[in-house]
């Protein structure tokens, strides 16, 4: 099969899709939205820069660290302006782009399409030739968040989804909203996990060798995300943390010298138990969950983050916000906790609680293994995207 995925080329995301399919021998060319470096597995990349992706922030961060200070700050300052000018400006540059698309669609002769996620990488695709098969993915907030924020944005969604072939989509709660946003429920659909799958042998090597963090020790690993993660109820909870268990620390990922990050722990006085690190390579970061006690990420517009999945495959208790994608995944209490994204006290209420609760650690790590061994694990994930891929293929 010749298989043309449009994606981010940047993103971790991508790049882990990209390294499942390689076992299945599939021919794999790309048309990357954002300039990115070679992908072990594909054979020609192509840059097409919709929806001023030069300029834009990526939830890739490939190259945040390499940034001065100076400019990442500038950067997070100006985070929620650039969000909603790419709405209300990026589906207008889409057109000026589908004369370049449909050439490298003939030049690279696809057996099948697939974009990585709606906007702005799913619009750029439904220009496919209707020939063609296309599939489209979704995950994180494609559906809450992007699609209706300007009526530009809506209309182009609707669009690419009416022309999509089949969806994939990290939540079912995706695939339902796809329907109200132009996607046929006729067609075919898969829920599988965005990222590719979880490889636990590989996960739980990196933890191995570590040990619990002593004093106990809370992780954030999502970093600052315009309009879906709630780091200000993150900040806010830790005094409230701290008045009865003032010696628990706190690290927060992707937060170095982010000037946001630092206001809350200047004007919090919590400088003494929160280490703010830059981003760390995907063995860091795990190590981390498995010396941490659980795992913070108080979202309001998520998917199925790659965070929580492996969190919960090296038994960090996930502590999440109460929102329907996330409930496909935790249930209150038995394997993991779900707070009020807009509350602080309930934030701080939980962490106390899973510091406390030694029991509903231990259930939730046995529960949480099983769910990603049955549902995440990467061999299966490979197995479901063949058959899926062959089934959409077969209908053109």
């Amino acid at each position: 099969m010749k298989l043309l995925i449009v994606a981010d080329g940047r993103s971790p995301i991508t790049r882990r899709w990209i390294s499942m399919l390689q076992p299945l021998g599939y021919e794999i060319n790309l048309v990357s939205t954002y300039p990115c470096s070679p992908l072990d597995g594909v054979r020609n990349i192509a840059i097409l820069p919709v929806a001023f992706a030069r300029f834009a922030g990526s939830q890739a961060g490939g190259s945040a660290t390499k940034k001065p200070a100076s400019r990442r700050n500038l950067i997070a300052r100006f985070r929620s302006l650039a969000s909603s000018l790419r709405h209300w400006l990026g589906p207008w540059t889409i057109p000026f782009y589908q004369r370049e698309f449909l050439t490298l669609i003939e030049s690279f002769k696809p057996d099948l399409v697939h974009a990585l996620r709606i906007p702005f990488e799913g619009m750029l695709a439904s220009y496919t030739p209707k020939s063609i098969p296309l599939i489209l993915s979704t995950w994180g907030n494609d559906l809450t968040f992007h699609a209706p924020s300007t009526l530009r944005m809506a209309r182009c969604t609707h669009r690419a989804l009416e022309r999509a072939d089949g969806l994939m989509s990290d939540t079912l709660r995706d695939i339902r909203l796809a329907g109200e946003w132009g996607f046929s429920l006729k067609k075919p659909t898969l829920n599988v996990v965005g990222n590719g799958g979880i490889n636990l042998a590989e996960i739980q090597t990196a933890g191995k060798e570590t040990t619990p963090a002593d004093p106990p020790q809370v992780i954030n690993p999502r970093g600052f995300r315009s309009g879906s993660v709630r780091n200000d109820t993150f900040f806010k909870s830790i005094p409230l943390v701290l008045e009865k268990r003032p010696e628990v620390r706190f690290l927060c990922p992707w937060m170095a010298g982010q000037r946001e990050a630092l206001d809350w722990v200047e004007r919090l006085g919590i400088n003494q138990n929160v280490t703010l690190l830059p981003m760390l390579s995907q063995a860091e970061l795990w190590r981390e969950f498995a010396r941490s006690v659980m795992s913070i990420s108080v979202s309001v517009h998520d998917g199925t983050p790659n965070s929580l999945l492996e969190a919960m495959s090296v038994g960090c208790l996930p502590v999440c916000g109460d929102i329907e994608s996330i409930r496909e995944w935790i249930v209150d209490g038995e394997n993991g906790l779900l707070v009020d994204p807009s509350s602080p006290a309930s934030l701080a209420a939980a962490i106390l609680r899973g510091l406390e609760d030694s029991d509903l650690r231990r259930n939730a790590a046995e529960r949480n293994l099983e769910m990603i061994s049955s549902r995440a694990e990467v061999s299966l994930v490979r197995q479901k995207v063949a058959d899926f891929y062959q089934r959409i293929g077969k209908k053109k």
